[in-house]
């Protein structure tokens, strides 16, 4: 007896496996487009309430740092270095997490090596 398989399923092998590359395809083509799209962009983030802001790319460069005057304390420089590395790090978590989004839904969430 031979097995039978669901309406819809089997007998198109080559078509299949072409529509599958296809889709792979148009994914790798959307993560490429949206990677480009989100380098280009910046991100901005203070510390100390605004006393340091930091601007970076997607590319997660920096580009930017602002200091508020009031806060440059010779006295206490490692204050001061404090405020940009939280800022820093901000302002790149806010890229990542973006970016890691946007793949998400374009992949619909699936982890594919080599993609992005």
């Amino acid at each position: 007896m031979k097995a039978r398989l669901p309406k819809g399923y089997g007998g198109g092998g080559a078509n299949n496996i072409q529509q599958l590359a296809r889709q792979a395809q148009k994914i790798q083509d959307d993560m490429e487009a949206a990677s480009a799209e989100l380098e280009s962009k910046e991100y901005e983030a203070a510390a100390g309430g605004g006393a340091v802001k930091v601007t970076v790319t997607g590319k997660l460069e920096v580009t930017k740092v602002d200091i508020q005057p009031e806060v440059v304390d010779p006295e206490d420089v490692e204050m001061l270095s404090d405020l940009i590395m939280a800022a820093v790090n901000e302002a790149i978590r806010a890229a990542a997490k973006e970016k890691e989004e946007r793949m998400d839904s374009i992949s619909g969430g699936l982890n594919i090596p080599g993609m992005f």
